[in-house]
């Protein structure tokens, strides 16, 4: 769900004012803050995790027939793509009562432990889990425990819902299509519980991703987990929030909106450069020691990249999003550098991916199958530690370095529309070789064809020569 980090930073603080205070009168617990972790550790993380890309799935508009069938019949384009965990958003009917649009948001969930029948049925879901064991990728779904339809089946629990002065069941900001859950009754804590359990259990999924998992307790989520790690033990669970405690016990790793926010920032001419380490380096000092984040410039509650940035802007996002630390997301149709909406009001209706567009684009698909090639074969892409470099333009460009005791590498991204010439501060620059993707020049305007004609680069560091939007990705072996 599209939650206040969309507003600007002084209407954020307000509405959150005024969030707390309406909380107070209308008889809902006030989420708690955030405890001191900095001095914590995170939750250990299964090796999969950390080398993952994940790679979201709208079912609706993934394939033309929108449904897991549609899916399971492209496993192996995600495979060879180099994806390896796979997130459907939710997969539930959707709620029909005060919906929104046509037909309704996946997130006005209707029944936890049924299926839309859009998308097929079980054994079709199952089918799809299991063909995509067979390739070995993992597949977990969203699952949205803050709140419901309000036609859901959970409606014959009254009790299970928040109320507002006058007793009435209430909804959270302006979500009048859905009503919020009260995780202060513990038999509903029972029952989601319970729902977790069922979709590991019955159906070999590999986790969740959860959907506000800030506005839900900690302690529920703890206790989940628990439960879960019982059951099968080799999950992932990703919280749709930016809160240092989930991490601790119940989370593998969170959303990294502040990076997210920073990067955008500086690449619509709105913010620096530097602006990004600074929000790495705020993310590293108040989170619990070896946590783990995902890196994102595009998602279903966003405008598409391609969109907010342009093509060559977005390819730069991209090349800081596989190269940072933290695990990647790739969202359905990223990969050919599709422009179709999905965020609100889109998500509320049915607008299939164009995948014929890679013809028009076809440095896309080239970046991201080399990107995530490189990230493969690079212990200090997927493992290794980050240090920022200093550059002679810290405003516009970002330079830092991954590093194992196997080897370097150093990445350099021109987030500014004019070109950089300019030095980086590294050592001995003669022993790096350049691997930056080799995706060739955007097709001019009246291209009949795809077409490529890229040049091979020359390595001429401590001195960068960046295009606008322009990156280079230098790799040397220590050992």
């Amino acid at each position: 769900m599209l939650l206040v980090k969309g507003l600007t930073r002084s209407s954020q603080v307000l509405f959150s004012i005024v969030f707390i205070l309406a909380s107070c009168f209308v008889g809902s617990t006030a989420q708690q803050p955030s405890r001191d972790v900095s001095k914590e550790s995170a939750r250990s993380t299964r090796d999969w995790v950390r080398d993952g890309v994940v790679y979201e799935i709208y079912p609706r508009a993934f394939s033309p027939q929108g449904n897991f069938n549609g899916i399971t019949a492209r496993l192996d384009d995600l495979k060879n793509l180099g994806v390896n965990i796979l997130w459907l958003m939710p997969i539930h009917p959707i709620g029909q009562e005060k919906k929104k649009g046509t037909i309704g948001s996946p997130y006005a969930v209707r029944d936890y432990y049924g299926i839309n029948a859009d998308y097929g049925t079980k054994e079709d879901f199952k089918k799809l889990i299991t063909e995509a064991h067979r390739r070995g990728m993992k597949v977990i779904i969203d699952i949205v425990a803050n709140h419901t339809s309000w036609d859901s089946v959970l409606m014959k629990h009254p009790e299970f819902y928040k109320r507002d002065a006058k007793g009435n069941i209430t909804y959270p900001y302006d979500w009048f299509d859905i009503a919020a859950l009260d995780y202060r009754n513990q038999e509903l804590r029972r029952h989601m519980t319970d729902m977790l359990k069922y979709w590991i259990r019955d159906f070999d999924l590999d986790g969740f991703r959860c959907d506000v998992a800030g506005e839900v307790p900690t302690d529920f989520w703890e206790n989940a987990r628990a439960e879960l790690d019982k059951i099968k033990p080799d999950i992932v669970m990703l919280a749709e929030a930016h809160k240092a405690e989930l991490l601790l016990k119940a989370f593998d790793l969170d959303y990294s909106w502040p990076l997210h926010n920073a990067l955008t920032s500086a690449l619509q001419g709105r913010g620096r450069a530097s602006q990004i380490r600074d929000a790495w380096e705020d993310e590293v000092k108040k989170w619990p020691g070896g946590s783990l984040h995902m890196r994102f410039s595009d998602n279903h509650d966003e405008r598409r990249a391609i969109a907010r940035f342009g093509e060559p802007a977005a390819l730069a996002a991209s090349a800081m999003m596989f190269t940072v630390d933290g695990v990647p997301l790739l969202y359905n149709g990223m990969e050919v550098g599709d422009t179709t909406e999905s965020g609100a009001p889109a998500l509320f209706e049915k607008l299939p991916i164009f995948w014929p567009i890679a013809d028009r684009r076809p440095e896309f698909p080239r970046f991201y199958k080399q990107i995530m090639a490189l990230r493969r074969s690079s212990s200090a892409l997927r493992r290794g530690s980050l240090e920022w470099l200093r550059n002679s333009e810290v405003a516009r460009v970002s330079t830092y370095i991954r590093r194992t005791e196997d080897e370097e590498v150093l990445v350099a991204i021109n987030l500014s529309n004019r070109p950089f010439f300019g030095s980086v501060e590294v050592g001995d620059g003669s022993a790096f070789a350049d691997v930056t993707p080799d995706v060739g020049p955007p097709l001019p305007p009246d291209a009949p064809a795809p077409e490529q004609s890229a040049g091979k680069r020359t390595v001429g560091l401590p001195v960068l020569a960046l295009d606008a939007w322009g990156y280079r990705i230098y790799r040397r072996p220590l050992k």
